[in-house]
């Protein structure tokens, strides 16, 4: 566990350096550890060294989680990173603060409809597939608008922002050209829904050049828990 913790600070190290280099401010980067196939006694080790948002991709592996930790960690904040199928939307719906992976409209109907009127809206992310892959979830980069203004209405749900998993490239020059594109999609939207504050890209591998390109949320999980195992 002491490696977590380590490694935790390392990732923090990190974020703080490219915030400087980038003369960016020092709360403009929020970090997300992605803690899927995780356990919760590692999930427990980051929460209690400050760690408060943690990321999962997998709905019912992360209930186990949030069910087990929910009096340990009373103050974690749970975000779903991966795909979401209809048929999990009133689990997430009621056990999630975030959706970072809506990428279509009747997922975020079914969040809206199905979240408990005790909690607090549930905080949504549009998932752009900026690279244009066809593999790949998300919406295009000419469908955000539309997407964006619907979400937008919907009582239960709080547009946050957007989240994007850009091309995986050694080729510099093209994964900035995508982050600079996805910060351009999300500048436009900051002009006009109040809410949007979150710009969720960059991971272990590529986080600096991110946060140079404008990131708000960088989500990591190898350089944190170590190597996932399926």
């Amino acid at each position: 566990m002491t490696t977590i913790l380590q490694q935790l600070y390392q990732v923090q190290t990190r974020i703080a350096a490219a915030i400087t280099a980038h003369q960016r401010t020092p709360d403009s980067v929020q970090l997300l550890a992605v803690s899927k196939t995780k356990a919760a006694s590692s999930i427990l080790t980051a929460y209690q060294a400050g760690q408060r948002q943690f990321g999962e991709n997998y709905v019912q592996e992360a209930l186990d989680k949030i069910i087990a930790l929910r009096d340990d960690c009373p103050e974690i904040s749970w975000h779903l990173i991966g795909p979401l199928q209809s048929n999990k939307t009133r689990a997430v719906a009621e056990h999630f603060d975030w959706v970072q992976s809506v990428d279509r409209l009747k997922i975020a109907q079914r969040l809206n409809e199905q979240r408990p009127a005790d909690l607090a809206p549930l905080n949504i992310c549009i998932q752009v597939n900026i690279s244009q892959e066809a593999n790949k979830s998300g919406v295009l980069p000419e469908q955000v608008a539309e997407l964006a203004e619907q979400v937008s209405q919907l009582p239960n749900i709080c547009l946050r922002g957007l989240m994007a998993i850009p091309e995986a490239t050694d080729k510099v020059a093209q994964l900035t050209a995508q982050l600079v594109e996805l910060k351009q999609l999300f500048d436009r939207m900051t002009e006009k829904y109040s809410t949007v504050d979150t710009l969720s890209m960059g991971m272990s591998n590529d986080l600096e050049l991110a946060i140079e390109c404008g990131s708000t949320l960088v989500r990591v999980g190898t350089a944190i828990f170590g190597t996932r195992h399926a």
